[in-house]
């Protein structure tokens, strides 16, 4: 039986309005994540999708490879998670342009925000990386229009979170061959229900929520220094405004 996520996003209403919350800020978690991102474009680049539908019917066919240079990446979201990610992948050779929802300038690779932002980084991207926050404003941002925006044959990876993918329009623009392929790492519903047609859909490869999983040994250091400066009334680090909502 499916089950909610445990944890909600700041901008939850159910959450009380005069707590201090800090979100865990750790470069293990970072480079992990920038291990996952990376490992989920080249799959998508080398066209290891087309290559296990082959294996599945015994074809023996090669497929193009384009070198990285002539393969562009979109990153949403430029914060702890996107920039490295970004970096990344810029630093393997792809072109990358990483989108915001506020003015950056001290940036090593090319950036864009705003709607005019995002317009611009959606008409040239042929692998999405989904890596913003999850609040009011990206709710069921990976929407039809969204992906309509991208060129034909684009492809989708979400390391966000389920809740900013609309499911249904995702299936209609892989119905419709106007998107290739989708790796999605988190769902609506964790552990994604067994009927879910994600699970058997061709043009979709599911993980179980691992792009970036908390290593204990990293994490808890630095949890346990946040709770002492908390004690001491000293500033904390990663500490999250519920108004804008990360």
């Amino acid at each position: 039986m499916s089950k909610e996520p445990a944890v909600k996003p700041p901008g939850d209403p159910a959450l009380p309005r005069n707590i201090t919350l800090a979100r865990l800020v750790d470069p293990a978690m970072a480079q992990s994540m920038t291990e996952g991102a990376i490992a989920a474009v080249l799959f998508l680049h080398r066209q290891f999708p087309a290559y296990l539908l082959q294996q599945a019917s015994r074809t023996w066919r090669q497929q193009p490879q384009p070198i990285a240079a002539h393969r562009k990446v979109g990153v949403l979201g430029f914060g702890k998670m996107g920039e490295p990610v970004a970096q990344g992948l810029a630093a393997l050779g792809f072109p990358v342009c990483a989108w915001g929802q506020r003015p950056r300038t001290d940036t090593s690779v090319a950036y864009c925000w705003g709607a005019a932002g995002l317009e611009q980084v959606l008409a040239e991207t042929q692998i999405l990386i989904n890596l913003l926050p999850l609040t009011a404003a990206t709710t069921s941002i990976l929407n039809a229009d969204l992906f309509n925006r991208l060129p034909a044959g684009a492809a989708l990876i979400n390391l966000g979170r389920g809740g900013h993918l609309k499911d249904e329009d995702l299936l209609a623009a892989l119905q419709k061959r106007h998107l290739s392929h989708a790796l999605l790492d988190v769902f609506h519903n964790e552990p994604l229900p067994a009927d879910h047609p994600f699970w058997s859909h061709p043009q979709v490869t599911v993980l179980p929520h691992v792009a970036a999983t908390t290593d204990p040994e990293s994490a808890a250091p630095i949890a346990m220094q946040n709770v002492a400066a908390f004690r001491a009334g000293r500033p904390l680090v990663g500490l999250i405004s519920v108004s804008r909502g990360y």
